[in-house]
């Protein structure tokens, strides 16, 4: 079985008891270091830095945060790999982490089991995110479903609006100062962005608040 040299850094002492006597337990996990902060952690790695694969590192820590502490335990331990234990599940939060280097992010909900689970996921090469942290990654880069507005160039608005008003092609383009033709051609152009088949349709669409 791989074998884990751990590191802790978290500053609630009932988290950090938790996180030792429960890890601890398992013959494939050896703690080879905890601390209250990052400055305490390179304090502790200043003369003789022990063995470490994998750091549990909290973000809300006094003194310096996690975030920011992220690039100064990777001059200790450059191929060490930083799983964040957090309670903080902002997206800004979440992705500043994991572009600083951390391979990992887990809310401080998920249970020890887990946690342990997710330790050895990232020993053998993987990357671990709770379910809720999982999903707003993926919501981030899911295709944003675009309103109608946004389908719609400026002039085609205008038609729009005209159209609302009960003015026919011939009043939009005068007032517009364009073509009928144009105007018609810029009606399909609208019919296919909205999928409607109808003036009244549009006009619905607009008094819904929809365009």
């Amino acid at each position: 079985m791989e074998q884990i040299n751990l590191a802790i850094i978290e500053d609630d002492p009932l988290i950090q008891e938790s996180l030792e006597g429960y890890l601890s337990a398992n013959t494939a996990i050896k703690i080879n270091l905890v601390a209250g902060s990052v400055e305490d952690f390179l304090e502790k790695t200043k003369v003789l830095p022990p063995a470490v694969n994998i750091i549990l590192l909290d973000i809300g820590l006094p003194g310096m945060s996690g975030l920011e502490g992220i690039r100064h335990i990777r001059l200790v331990f450059p191929e060490a790999d930083i799983i964040m234990l957090t309670t903080f599940e902002e997206d800004d939060k979440i992705f500043k982490a994991l572009c600083a280097g951390a391979c990992s992010y887990i809310s401080k909900r998920t249970s020890l089991v887990h946690i342990q689970e997710a330790l050895f996921v990232v020993r053998r090469g993987g990357s671990y995110m709770s379910p809720s942290i999982a999903r707003k990654i993926a919501q981030h880069f899911m295709p944003k479903e675009r309103k109608a507005e946004d389908l719609l160039s400026p002039r085609q608005k205008q038609i729009v609006d005209g159209i609302v008003e009960g003015y026919s092609y011939k009043m939009i383009a005068d007032k517009l100062s364009i073509s009928l033709d144009t105007v018609r051609d810029h009606i399909k152009r609208i019919y296919r962005a909205l999928e409607v088949n109808s003036k009244a349709e549009i006009i619905r669409k607009s008094l819904e608040g929809e365009i």
